[in-house]
């Protein structure tokens, strides 16, 4: 208990409890502000850059409006200097010995240690966060981060052989974490050997300019890490130099992001808002989740990307839960953020409580607690607000914000929660409340997020990573999954097409296929066994276009030598559904029997193995020699992931958290797969094989040109006791049935593998649902080299990691 008694008699102080004052000194990072004049310039090549003429910005700080400094507006020319810096500095960078760059990112993390009431200070002058929270969470983390890192750092060539650094990256950071989003970008962008540009949010800048001053600490070398300030991230992300953008911000702005990135050949990983659920099931100890739900819906002022902010309540309880959470929001207190006994401070911009309170006092149809709040002369502060008995097409449920809000709908049985749960369009976290285990495990088995905590709620660790799905975005930061955002396979390079012009309106709208009758070159039939019509295979069964019209197919000679179905949205349409409904099933279906039912393919491919040949010889004028080993390497690639279909679950993340974080390797969920006109056989079981292995239904148009061997693949899938929508394959016209993939919400990730125009349409395409996408900008894959064809790389694209956090008590925890 904090306080002065000043009358000699502590009686009155027993007889409220109340606290007294517990300030924290702001001395330090005043300090720090007067040192550099209250100015700062851009941090380039090592050294502070002041250009002429550039416009600034104030810092101010959220809980005063007082002017904290003023920061420079980078211009174009600014960001160039920056990216040529980083790009200069990469040549060295990534060719220093493993060694050398983790004792780099280890003297990063001393640094950050010996400065940690600073950094804690300045971020909450900056942000408006509590500085409890600074200090207990967001410093501690960040320290974390880069002394985990520079583990990485010194295993990269071990762990991480065959990959290598993309080179220039750009890291675009929220003003809700300023600095835990910075480190945990930075750090596993510099431990596998790039070099990191970092674009602070225009509302929280102050902290990354003092991180650039512990880069300086600690020796690292120029140009290896530069930082500009400025409003426009779209200068820094549309710069042709940069290779890689990591973003992490609104589903809105990401959708830009992903737009202008688009056909540039820049690797982006995009971490996105969401309304993450809170689920207390009727076994849950109610006392335990009211903590858990007031942790997670008010921590950092309820200012959190991925909010908490959707509260689901199982009906038998949901009373008496709403009571008790109303108690415990009556006692906490909103105030200065430099008092440690409050529990809120100021939100970073007071548009935010203009946003909040059109919320609250909208028309939402449902009964809102507030808590009352002391009044300011600043507009930031906003009382922590439950909203409940609303509907879940209500706007103040849906809509996304920032701020000190929850709403709370009740469910009726298990099955309907986790319903409610993924009826969103975000994916980022979720935390499940019983102390029913084999409940708390297949719920969080259900839920379409990156992490579930278990009786708990904003656990993070460096070891574990965190990320979402759907319009949540993809990739991860944190844990070994987030490697592989920062590095591409060694034999590939990095590809940078250059004037790719396409309309993105008109994008597969006019069909190029050739609907007229045709004939052989000679005018004659090459012969009744290859004049034939095949059909479309969906859902288990052929089925006629909706077209209703036929494509020639033409063999190496130019001759008639069969025709395929001109298949077209509708028919995609037929077999995404297809898809959607074996999702779950398909999913879910033990590894050992997905592998039988692959290796029982290769089997019947094995018995059909002359046909294959034939077929391939007549269609591609390859020899014999070369046909057989087409083939053949297709069967081995069934082989190789069929083995891979048990053992590529997950494992057990070593966090630094007292229970157990189990990583899950999941399925992406439905995969469309525009295969490449070369390897028209192998390209297709290369692609197809990964992706069933680890769980997705695949929709499949196969090469254009060489259709014939994908197509009648069916037979050997219908004597495979494959499941009926697990693949589906549609050919036509090839840019028509790309758009349509593109464009379907149902669709989670497509893989294209043809033109650079088709590359940029795919990506930009693909920001309506934000879609994961693995495009080729139209470079050829040699299927042949099993580095190509095989290996991490598809593994990456074809599952999506979920961290599960399960606390255990603390009988030995001592």
């Amino acid at each position: 208990m904090a306080g002065i008694v000043t009358d000699g008699n502590a009686g009155h102080i027993l007889g409220d409890l109340s606290y007294g004052s517990a300030l924290d000194a702001e001395n330090v990072a005043l300090n720090w502000l007067e040192k550099n004049n209250k100015s700062f310039g851009l941090y380039i090549n090592g050294q502070w850059v002041y250009p002429d003429g550039r416009q600034t910005k104030e810092s101010k700080n959220p809980a005063t409006g007082k002017v904290l400094a003023t920061t420079i507006e980078a211009t174009e020319d600014d960001i160039k200097n920056a990216v040529i810096s980083s790009k200069e500095a990469f040549k060295t960078w990534s060719s220093l010995a493993p060694h050398v760059r983790s004792r780099y990112l280890y003297s990063i993390a001393r640094n950050l240690q010996k400065n940690q009431s600073l950094l804690a200070i300045v971020e909450a002058i900056d942000s408006g966060k509590p500085t409890r929270e600074t200090r207990g969470v967001d410093i501690p983390a960040i320290i974390r981060q880069f002394y985990h890192h520079a583990g990485w750092a010194q295993l990269k060539d071990t762990e991480l052989s065959g990959w290598k650094p993309y080179g220039v990256t750009a890291v675009i950071s929220h003003w809700s974490f300023p600095l835990m989003h910075l480190a945990s970008r930075v750090a596993p962008a510099l431990a596998t050997g790039n070099t990191v540009i970092v674009f602070p949010s225009s509302k929280t800048r102050l902290s990354a300019l003092l991180f650039a001053e512990i880069c300086i600490q600690s020796g690292l070398p120029s140009g290896v890490v530069n930082v500009v300030t400025g409003s426009d991230s779209r200068l820094l992300v549309s710069n042709p130099d940069v290779d890689k953008v990591v973003f992490v911000g609104s589903v809105d702005d990401g959708r830009g992001v992903r737009k202008l990135t688009a056909g540039t050949g820049k690797s982006l990983s995009l971490e996105l808002s969401g309304r993450s659920p809170i689920l207390v099931f009727e076994e849950a100890d109610l006392d335990s989740a009211v903590e858990g739900i007031v942790e997670a819906a008010f921590f950092n002022n309820g200012q959190v990307r991925n909010s908490r902010s959707r509260l689901l309540i199982q009906e038998l309880v949901q009373t008496q839960l709403i009571e008790k959470l109303k108690a415990r929001m009556s006692k906490l207190t909103v105030g200065n953020n430099m008092e440690k006994n409050n529990d809120l401070g100021p939100l970073t911009d007071p548009q935010l409580c203009q946003q909040l309170k059109q919320l609250v006092d909208g028309d939402h149809g449902g009964e809102k607690f507030q808590v009352n709040l002391v009044t300011s002369d600043q507009a930031n502060y906003f009382p922590p607000t439950l909203i409940y008995n609303i509907q879940t097409s209500s706007q103040v449920y849906l809509e996304e914000f920032f701020g000190p809000l929850v709403t709370a709908i009740p469910f009726r049985t298990v099955k309907e929660g986790i319903t409610l749960a993924n009826h969103s369009v975000y994916g980022t976290s979720a935390s499940v409340w019983t102390e029913n285990l084999s409940v708390a495990l297949e719920v969080a088995s259900q839920l379409q997020v990156g992490t579930v905590w278990v009786n708990a709620h904003n656990l993070f660790d460096a070891a574990a990573g965190v990320g979402g799905c759907k319009a949540s975005g993809f990739g991860r930061s944190g844990g070994k999954e987030s490697l592989f955002e920062y590095v591409l396979p060694t034999w590939q390079n990095l590809q940078k097409p250059q004037n790719v012009n396409v309309d993105i309106n008109k994008f597969g709208t006019a069909s190029n296929s050739d609907l007229l009758p045709s004939a052989s070159a000679s005018g004659e039939s090459p012969g009744w066994e290859f004049n034939k019509t095949y059909k479309l295979y969906y859902g288990g069964g052929q089925k006629r276009p909706d077209s209703g019209a036929s494509l020639p197919v033409l063999n190496y000679k130019g001759e008639v030598i069969a025709h395929v179905p001109d298949g077209g949205r509708k028919d995609i349409r037929n077999a995404v559904e297809a898809a959607v409904k074996v999702t779950g099933s398909w999913g879910r279906k033990e590894g050992h029997g997905k592998a039988q039912i692959m290796y029982y393919i290769a089997e019947n491919l094995q018995s059909r193995f002359s046909e294959y040949v034939g077929l391939l010889s007549a269609m591609t004028g390859q020899t014999e020699s070369e046909a057989t080993q087409e083939v053949d390497l297709s069967i081995q690639r069934l082989f190789y992931w069929a083995a891979y279909c048990d053992k590529y679950g997950g494992s057990v993340q070593e966090s630094t958290f007292y229970g157990v974080t189990l990583k899950l390797n999941e399925p992406v969920g439905v995969i469309g797969i525009v295969c490449p006109e070369n390897f028209p056989f192998l390209g297709f079981i290369s692609l197809v094989a990964p992706a069933i292995a680890r769980g997705n239904p695949v929709i499949v148009v196969p090469s254009g040109k060489y259709p014939l061997a994908a197509l009648g693949f069916h037979q050997v899938l219908e004597t495979s006791d494959v499941p009926a929508g697990v693949i589906n394959i549609v050919t036509g016209d090839g840019d028509a049935l790309t758009k349509t993939l593109a464009e379907h919400h149902d669709v989670n990730a497509l893989w294209y593998f043809r033109s650079g125009e088709g590359s940029k349409f795919v990506e930009a395409a693909s920001a309506g649902n934000l879609k994961r996408t693995w495009v080729s900008y139209g470079a050829e894959r040699n299927f042949l080299d099993a580095d190509q064809g095989q290996g991490g790389e598809l593994l990456y694209h074809s599952t999506s990691s979920k961290n599960i956090w399960l606390p255990m008590g603390d009988i030995f925890a001592n």
